[in-house]
């Protein structure tokens, strides 16, 4: 059996999985950054929370992408060895910026952050908390660079059959790059500001129905304080209230970046790869028309199984150049322009085993493409309008006693995550039969190309694969385990699980929890 196959089916299970802590960590690290930055500039004890509750909850879900990340260059060499040998002079300077520069810097001062509460002054801790974040948004910057050579090569030459980058300045200039990152930053504050909306509304909710709150004739709120449960007291409500609308505010935002950044994404979609973007709108034959609604079968990549039910015209022109009477290339016309180019049979080599001489799959699996387009589109609308909705239901201080209505707002944190997980699969997948696509325009280098069937280890076996996707499947789903009881523990326990001071013995003063823990500790874990 092809250990290609298996291979595939590693690499994507562990990079989604990866890719779900990497979006929170992105769009929650700079707003925790605001929230401590609001506190230090008032003094205003809402803001402290809020900064050590989001806090704990980033630091969770960092240290899981740290752990899961790490698995993801590992591969590089396990499993996808000619790979590495063909992509490795390029790859080599922004993965190490990324290490060496980028993440030493996140971790570093995510460490000093975690144990400088107390013992730097405000301003120097909150400046480890910038800084890390930056390290954060920078290493993201340099796997999007990494990434996105392979979508579009550049800045390289051909030297003994292998690419040798010769102007790292336009790699890291990318243009594919450039869009492919601002999509991805804005794509993360829509996954933060998600976040921060359903276990806000959680919190507003948990107060309505213990009645520690409640609304007035005309429905504003009329905050109350606990007396027996410890840290739900009218500062807690501020806590709630001002997370949920920030989160609404920055999802908003967020969906309006992603749409823009989007559309120029596109746009060098269409130009850079042309049949990528051809199965995502199931364009089987050259036209202006864009797809709203076409069936067939699910894992067909012919043209003659995919029936079109709803069309737009002029609509596809349109998304690919801006006019509505420029036709765009279809699937039919594409294939024999790619078969002139690249061949119609992977070639007789030995590296490629029982696999040269295949034909050659231009067509990725439209099912894939076209659903994962809308997919990525849809999810993300629907959290931008569930935002809208927020700001809409929280304008008089509170969230509704609906219970439907707040299980909805936590099941919406995971719109955004669907959304950036669906658009990945897309962009990957409809890189297909490439690992390194080939540039149909004068913007790239000629020539520079790297099949995906080529690109697999030939010494290692299908069992070895199997073994190591069985291992890292079930290690991964314990871990995923772990992240979500230990985020339902502290969302659970508030604001005091975050900050155990809040819950000490006023009462009592000889009780050992009565004095504030300066133990630096009871915040890391």
């Amino acid at each position: 059996m092809d250990p290609l196959e298996i291979a595939r089916w590693q690499f994507g299970i562990t990079t989604v999985y990866h890719f779900w802590m990497v979006p929170l960590t992105l769009g929650l690290g700079p707003v925790v950054a605001i929230m401590q930055t609001l506190w230090v500039r008032t003094g205003e004890e809402r803001y402290l929370r809020m900064t050590k509750f989001w806090g704990k909850l980033y630091l969770i879900n960092f240290i899981m992408g740290v752990a899961t990340g790490l698995v993801q260059e590992f591969q590089f060499g396990m499993a996808w060895s000619e790979y590495s040998r063909f992509v490795g002079d390029v790859f080599g300077a922004p993965l190490a910026m990324e290490g060496l520069l980028a993440f030493f810097f996140e971790s570093t001062f995510l460490g000093l952050w975690i144990f400088g509460w107390g013992r730097l002054s405000k301003r120097v801790h909150l400046a480890t908390l910038w800084t890390a974040v930056a390290g954060s948004v920078v290493s993201a910057f340099f796997i999007i660079v990494a990434n996105s050579w392979m979508q579009h090569p550049v800045g390289v030459e051909i030297v003994d059959g292998r690419p040798v980058m010769v102007d790292i300045w336009a790699v890291l200039t990318n243009n594919t790059a450039i869009s492919a990152y601002i999509h991805t930053i804005f794509g993360a504050f829509a996954v933060g500001g998600a976040f921060l909306i359903g276990i806000s509304w959680y919190q507003l909710w948990q107060r309505r129905r213990d009645g520690i709150d409640s609304v007035d004739a005309g429905g504003r709120v009329v905050v109350g304080s606990s007396a027996t449960i410890r840290g739900r007291d009218k500062v807690d409500h501020s806590v709630w209230i001002k997370s949920l609308r920030m989160g609404a505010i920055v999802a908003v935002v967020a969906f309006s970046g992603v749409a823009v950044s989007g559309d120029i994404q596109a746009k060098l979609m269409f130009d850079q790869q042309p049949m990528k973007m051809a199965a995502a709108e199931a364009a089987c034959k050259t036209g202006t028309s864009f797809s709203v609604l076409a069936i067939g079968d699910l894992g067909s990549r012919d043209c003659d199984d995919v029936v079109s039910i709803i069309e737009i015209p002029g609509l596809l022109s349109f998304l690919a150049h801006g006019d509505f009477t420029t036709e765009i290339k279809g699937v039919a016309d594409l294939v024999p322009e790619y078969q002139a180019n690249f061949g119609t049979n992977l070639p007789s080599e030995a590296l490629l085993g029982a696999r040269a001489g295949d034909e050659i799959q231009y067509v990725p699996i439209m099912a894939v493409t076209y659903w994962g387009f809308r997919l990525m589109i849809g999810f993300g609308g629907l959290a931008a309008f569930a935002a809208v909705v927020a700001l809409w239901l929280t304008r008089k201080g509170t969230v509704p006693q609906s219970k439907g209505i707040m299980r909805l707002a936590v099941v919406g944190i995971l719109a955004p995550f669907a959304a950036n997980s669906a658009g990945w699969i897309f962009t990957e997948m409809g890189r297909q039969p490439f690992v390194v696509a080939p540039n149909p325009n004068p913007s790239g280098v000629d020539g520079v190309f790297m099949f995906t069937a080529a690109a697999v280890s030939p010494g290692v076996s299908f069992a070895e694969i199997l073994f190591s996707l069985v291992t890292l499947t079930l290690v991964y789903g314990v871990l995923m385990v772990f992240e979500v009881k230990l985020i339902v523990k502290y969302v659970r326990g508030g604001v005091v699980s975050a900050m155990p001071d809040l819950d000490r013995k006023d009462d009592d003063p000889d009780h050992p929890d009565a004095k504030p823990s300066d133990d630096v500790l009871s915040f890391a874990y």
